[in-house]
């Protein structure tokens, strides 16, 4: 017989106000206690779009968007129903030893994007569509060696780690691959390094997402024909900027004649359901792969390819044409970063505004007045990134919108909000935003009280 019908609902009535107790007990203990140091321990209920509600039913607008996976918001209808649809049909997936239809199909959709391209492999998330691409890129070229760029990020697995250019996430976990860092953009580091003989590929975020810089105007496909001039291959890693985020498909299509040997993707092509990575790639590189009939498994994922993955990416793919959403990424994106830089010369406190579509940096600066200038320096001198942080703070608690510093160590809000925004939350971040900045500029007041305590953790946490 089979067994009882498991009640979720009853399940997360009975014990959801115990949630940050049960993640301090069996899961990170650092969690709850990061969210409770800074006022983000909230109790979420549910979520639609662009908007969390609590059980009061307050509304908070989303401008993190899962860290990019929710590009179409929260439970779109259209990628839930598929979801349904494909668990519905029951089909007989996974099988290891026959051909889905779904792969293929979605294979398909996503190389239409990508001219030039010819084969994908489906894994499942950005970590493990990088590390193909590491891997692949050896196999194809016959040569150990990974460049990439300083501040990059590229996942948490031991290979995409090692091109990770954050030294906290790789202290501890060493050794790791032989893989070398440049500057973004520097064509002379990458020169010296490639004359080595020994370089497979340079591994590179057309934006990156630590500080939202971008690679040079005109320097990816300078970058592009040093590599291929020396037999080593261009991977952009597009998990967090591609699938329209930037507004185009991917955002190495800003610059006209680039064309990748892999491109990695993931987040917003699960449509906010089931975790999928996809890496593309040209077809002479998988025929390197999968040489032969002995060597057909020699990179596979165990839940590759499921159906519930394909039928999620399937839909995601037809409402961003359906609905026009990369068209809507760039367009809004451009009204948003042009209301937040007309603020840039209005408060001292802030520096630059920078991104493509929506993605978008707010960078904060060293202010001139010397009333400012003193809280200022005392932030900086505890830990920098203390300033950025106390900006996010209120946003949440005064104007319930959610978004958070781009980097540790960094004085920048990074805004990825879903694709799907109008007008109307654009306006509603930037009357907070500037509220929140003319409360900055008064030098005093809770903002700056909180900033103190800031301080006193951020001293208390020196080791």
């Amino acid at each position: 017989m089979p067994a009882d019908r498991l009640d979720l609902a009853a399940l997360i009535a009975e014990r959801g106000s115990e949630r940050y107790e049960l993640n301090a007990r069996y899961l990170n203990p650092q969690l709850p206690r990061m969210l409770h140091a800074i006022g983000f321990d909230r109790y979420y209920e549910r979520a639609e779009g662009p908007y969390f509600y609590d059980a009061e039913g307050n509304e908070y607008l989303d401008m993190l968007a899962g860290f990019g996976i929710f590009a179409l918001g929260r439970h779109h209808p259209v990628v839930r129903a598929a979801v349904h649809q494909v668990m519905d049909l029951g089909l007989p997936d996974l099988t290891r030893f026959d051909c889905s239809p779904l792969p293929g199909l979605l294979a398909e959709q996503l190389l239409s994007y990508t001219p030039g391209l010819d084969r994908v492999f489906f894994g499942n998330s950005g970590t493990e569509a990088v590390e193909t691409a590491l891997k692949f890129a050896r196999c194809a070229t016959g040569r150990p060696r990974i460049l990439y760029c300083d501040h990059a990020f590229h996942g948490l697995t031991a290979g995409s780690l090692s091109v990770n250019g954050e030294g906290g996430f790789r202290r501890g976990f060493g050794p790791l691959l032989p893989d070398t860092a440049i500057p973004l953009g520097d064509l002379g580091a990458l020169a010296k390094e490639l004359k080595k003989g020994d370089v497979a590929a340079l591994i590179v975020e057309p934006i990156q997402g630590k500080g939202v810089h971008a690679v040079p105007p005109g320097r990816l496909l300078a970058v592009q024909q040093l590599l291929h001039e020396h037999r080593a291959l261009l991977i952009c890693d597009e998990v967090q900027t591609g699938i329209g985020r930037t507004g185009d498909f991917f955002a190495y299509q800003h610059e006209e004649g680039v064309q990748p040997d892999l491109v990695c993707a993931a987040k917003a092509l699960s449509g906010g359901y089931v975790p999928i990575g996809a890496t593309l790639g040209k077809g002479w590189i998988f025929e390197k792969v999968y040489s032969s009939m002995d060597r057909v498994l020699v990179h596979s994922a165990s839940f590759g390819s499921n159906a519930q993955a394909m039928a999620a990416g399937l839909a995601t793919l037809h409402v961003l044409r359906e609905e026009r959403v990369v068209e809507n990424a760039h367009r809004v994106g451009e009204l948003f970063r042009a209301r937040l830089a007309a603020l840039v010369e209005r408060y001292e406190l802030l520096a630059e505004v920078r991104g493509r579509g929506l993605m978008i940096g707010i960078e904060f600066g060293r202010p001139k007045s010397l009333k400012l200038r003193t809280g200022w320096t005392a932030l900086q001198a505890a830990r920098k990134g203390l300033f950025a942080q106390m900006v996010v703070v209120p946003l949440l608690q005064r104007h319930r919108i959610l978004t958070q510093v781009s980097g540790d160590h960094l004085e920048v809000i990074k805004l990825i909000p879903p694709l799907i925004i109008t007008e109307r939350e654009v306006d509603r971040f930037v009357d907070a935003f500037t509220e929140v900045m003319e409360d900055a500029h008064r030098g005093s007041g809770l903002m700056w009280d909180f900033g103190r305590t800031l301080v006193k953790q951020a001293v208390g946490s020196r080791p």
